[in-house]
């Protein structure tokens, strides 16, 4: 028996949670947090204010769930999607500042931040753009503060640069993949503005959910199978039905002899 678990693929499901600002609502907090392992809460630079940032962080306490800090470009009218060039030096302020902002209110729920991961627009950069990972990777080092060795792990795209940056730190890099979003042939997500970026169909996104963690392969947009070597698997908040969703994926996971735990 303790052979049989120790063989049973184990995946962390993440969310990106704490998305909205004020008055207004994006993601489905709660009935989110009673389903993944892992909550990537927004520090205020694509979403969030810091009343909300303290909630997340109570609920998910509550729940063992781990917080992490979704780090963003400063683009609260765009939601972080838009592309900017931001110096190196201050891009790493602006990701220290973030985790710092947020570690005060996990802290303040009995809890700590655990892991870094970037969104959006600096996601996708920092798969490709060398300087950029640099400066994410910078700044999780310079908000671990002077003296340490290491840092919070990053979560961020399989063969990145940026999980590449975090290694070569001497921090844990942590490769995840995204069952609703779709893939080029060379393993990197469709960008969002291209016809088929994301998949609505919730049928094919639970099946692409459990391939990637069973069978660790996806297959692209143009049909070919791509190698998913993930630990990680992200389930989008701001979805509609985003809740359910999660829901069923958990569920199917556990069906197909899928271990759900968060990474260590």
């Amino acid at each position: 028996m303790d052979s049989m678990i120790a063989s049973s693929p184990v995946i962390d499901l993440n969310a990106d949670l704490g998305e909205g600002f004020g008055r207004w609502t994006l993601t489905d907090d709660e009935a989110l947090l009673s389903v993944v392992t892992s909550a990537n809460v927004a520090c205020g630079f694509h979403a969030g204010d810091p009343s909300i940032m303290r909630r997340v962080c109570e609920l998910a306490a509550a729940r063992g769930v781990r917080i992490g800090a979704q780090v963003s470009y400063r683009d609260l009218a765009g939601f972080g999607r838009r592309a900017m060039d931001v110096p190196p030096d201050e891009l790493a302020d602006e990701v220290a500042y973030q985790i710092g902002a947020l570690e005060v209110f996990a802290r303040a729920a009995g809890s700590r931040v655990s892991y870094v991961k970037p969104h959006g627009a600096l996601y996708n950069r920092t798969v490709h753009d060398a300087g950029q990972a640099a400066a994410v990777v910078a700044g999780v080092r310079r908000a671990a503060g002077p003296g340490t060795t290491g840092g919070l792990p990053v979560l961020g795209l399989p063969g990145s640069l940026l999980l590449s940056a975090a290694e070569e730190a001497g921090l844990t890099p942590v490769p995840e993949a995204f069952a609703d979003r779709a893939y080029t042939p060379g393993g990197t997500l469709v960008p969002r503005a291209e016809p088929g970026a994301v998949v609505h169909d919730l049928d094919a996104v639970v099946a692409r959910a459990v391939r990637m963690a069973a069978g660790r392969t996806v297959t692209a947009a143009d049909g070919s199978e791509v190698p998913v070597s993930a630990r990680s698997l992200c389930l989008h908040g701001d979805t509609p039905g985003a809740s359910g969703l999660a829901r069923r994926v958990r569920e199917a996971l556990g069906s197909a002899g899928v271990r759900v735990e968060a990474f260590t």
